[in-house]
């Protein structure tokens, strides 16, 4: 049984990647092997054009064409009515390049990232079944409002392009689970985002994002928030400065630290005023207490290039970041997630 399962499953399969070919021809390929194919990979080509030979494979269930030269696409692919996978990376593809009923193809996952579309194709947008949009590193400069009729759509990949503002229509999407809209040139996140319930990931890194709202703390559902390369991360980085202290500082931490006594009859009374005003280090692992110098200490923990939400603590020294974690992906993650008051969080988010 096995072995029949095995040849089943080769027939299924007919990968022409790597051939050299121009064109896609069937004069090779018997009537019962099209039938039989499902998937079918003509990745790595020459192949300019999609004709209608494709519909010959009238059982196919996933298509891939990346790495060609094409730049049209015939209208008889509409006829591959069990089409649920097309995958056409790094083409020469636009927005004129797509047949015009496209969009009743019964596709699930489309996939066109790396290619010259400036526009999203209105096509694309009437694809109800579509749960997987990928269109990075094209040349979209913005998402158009039809977006929320893609109610199915569980990914949308629109990193890389030159897209500069987020429309409000795209918290209509119910089943949004990714969202990436990295590498654009976004400056403002709408709070209506926060409609999307079901958003795991956010990326947003490499954009012109200067704040984010506070009501994007109210998705529960939200996993990983990826916000580097922005001018909101790089402000904070150049917030964590640090001053050397002064002789007075390190004098007032000494007598501290060391516990040693002192009175209104040892010392001024503005000297014990600021004695008395040391604020004690909130690393564990040290006993330091500072006065007037201190750092102040962003926690953006990093996983896969990808930020959680960030807090910003207050520490005696530069050096006391490192005691502070026994995560070595992380510069100071001592803290529970779950403890952090929302306030705090809040505070660094808005800038």
């Amino acid at each position: 049984m096995e072995g029949s399962e095995e040849a089943s499953i080769c027939e299924s399969v007919l990968d022409l990647s790597r051939l050299n070919l121009n064109d896609l021809s069937t004069d090779t390929i018997s009537e019962k092997r099209r039938r039989d194919t499902k998937q079918l990979y003509l990745c790595y080509n020459r192949i300019t054009v999609l004709r209608d030979s494709i519909c010959s494979f009238a059982n196919l269930e996933f298509l891939d064409i990346s790495n060609n030269a094409l730049s049209v696409i015939c209208e008889d692919i509409t006829r591959l009515t069990k089409l649920k996978t097309f995958i056409a990376k790094n083409n020469r593809l636009n927005e004129f390049s797509l047949p015009k009923d496209f969009g009743s193809l019964q596709l699930e996952v489309l996939n066109l990232s790396g290619n010259r579309f400036e526009e999203m194709p209105s096509q694309c947008l009437q694809l109800q079944r579509l749960q997987s949009l990928s269109m990075g590193g094209n040349r979209l400069k913005t998402i158009p409002v039809e977006i929320d009729n893609l109610t199915s759509l569980e990914l949308l990949y629109l990193g890389g392009n030159q897209i500069s503002s987020i429309p409000v229509e795209l918290s209509n999407l119910p089943c949004l689970g990714y969202l990436v809209l990295c590498d654009n040139r976004i400056q403002s996140v709408p709070p209506q985002l926060t409609r999307l319930h079901s958003l795991r990931s956010l990326s947003l890194h490499n954009n012109l994002l200067t704040y984010l709202p506070r009501e994007i703390l109210s998705l529960v559902q939200l996993q990983e928030l990826s916000l580097r390369g922005n001018p909101l991360v790089v402000r904070f980085v150049k917030d964590m400065t640090y001053d050397p202290p002064s002789l007075l500082e390190l004098a007032g931490r000494t007598v501290k630290s060391r516990n040693l006594s002192y009175s209104h009859h040892d010392l001024p009374n503005h000297l014990v005023y600021y004695l008395d005003m040391a604020s004690k280090c909130p690393n564990p692992k040290c006993a330091g207490v500072y006065f007037d110098s201190c750092v102040r200490h962003i926690k953006f923990v990093d996983f896969c290039g990808k930020y959680r939400l960030p807090l910003m603590h207050y520490l005696c020294s530069p050096e006391c970041t490192s005691p502070c974690n026994s995560n070595p992906q992380s510069d100071a993650d001592s803290d529970d997630d779950n403890s952090v008051a929302a306030d705090r969080l809040q505070r660094v988010l808005l800038g």
